[in-house]
């Protein structure tokens, strides 16, 4: 029985969900469970996937300490029928840890209600303390980070550079203003499957417009191999600058990254 057709737009979003944040364990005599536990609050996307499944399922709520807080009350779906977790196995998700070797489907599937649920199991969106409007997704596999930031480039033309952060090692890869605007609006249709908080937190910035008094960044002008050879061998950064037509802090800043900054020599003492 095959149960998942992913160019089905509520089957592609729960893939991508289960994707991010499902436990797919294998045990001995073909026994094993998938399993996704929430906070309580998000129990209403657990039912309708419990709704979705064709397989008998279970949800239960425990409350136990957290590194973070005391009683928390989380709820957990898990299923254990066999032909559901091959598919999942078949479709791509691993079993066990996950998180750096995840991937995309390699079948034809909706593409915004993956991203979809990708952005509530694993993302985050709303309005800054400065009224900024925000749309991420963090991740720890290369293929994932590849794929979002192709899809968003796609919709609102924002190129991202996909680097690691240096306190934990993941992508954490983030758009603001127009750019969130305009993805948060492709995902986040009327009446798509998707967390309701995350509903809420789409509606807010969707109807953000920027101020009148609010400037348009200029689009960042990239460096090239041959002006690189360029700023390196000039006499001073004000004639790089002139030479260059850029600013004298911009290749300051530039050299810096190229060979570090100048250190005074230290002679030993005699």
């Amino acid at each position: 029985m095959t149960f998942f057709d992913l160019e089905r737009p509520d089957h592609a979003y729960m893939y991508a969900f289960l994707q991010a944040d499902g436990h797919l364990t294998q045990e001995v005599g073909n026994k094993g469970r998938l399993a996704v536990e929430l906070s309580a609050r998000d129990a209403p996307i657990l039912e309708e996937f419990q709704r979705l499944c064709p397989f008998n399922s279970s949800i239960r709520h425990r409350t136990r300490t957290t590194n973070f807080k005391a009683d928390h009350t989380s709820v957990v779906w898990t299923v254990c029928a066999r032909e559901f977790r091959e598919e999942l196995r078949a479709l791509g998700l691993p079993v066990g840890c996950k998180s750096e070797i995840v991937a995309p489907p390699g079948v034809p599937f909706s593409e915004r209600d993956y991203v979809r649920g990708l952005i509530d199991a694993d993302g985050s969106l709303g309005i800054t303390a400065t009224g900024l409007p925000f749309l991420s997704f963090t991740t720890q596999s290369d293929a994932m980070a590849a794929f979002f930031a192709g899809y968003a480039e796609q919709l609102c033309g924002v190129k991202r550079k996909l680097t690691r952060n240096k306190r934990d090692g993941i992508y954490n890869i983030l758009f603001t203003r127009e750019a969130a605007v305009a993805i948060t609006a492709e995902l986040y249709y009327p009446g798509c499957l998707a967390l309701p908080r995350k509903q809420v937190g789409a509606t807010h910035v969707e109807a953000w417009v920027r101020p009148p008094t609010m400037g348009i960044a200029a689009p960042r002008r990239g460096w090239t191999a041959e002006e690189d050879v360029v700023l390196l061998s000039a006499a001073s950064m004000e004639l790089a600058a002139e030479q260059l037509d850029r600013t004298v802090k911009s290749c300051t800043i530039r050299k810096w990254r190229l060979v570090g900054p100048r250190r005074p020599r230290v002679f030993p003492k005699r």
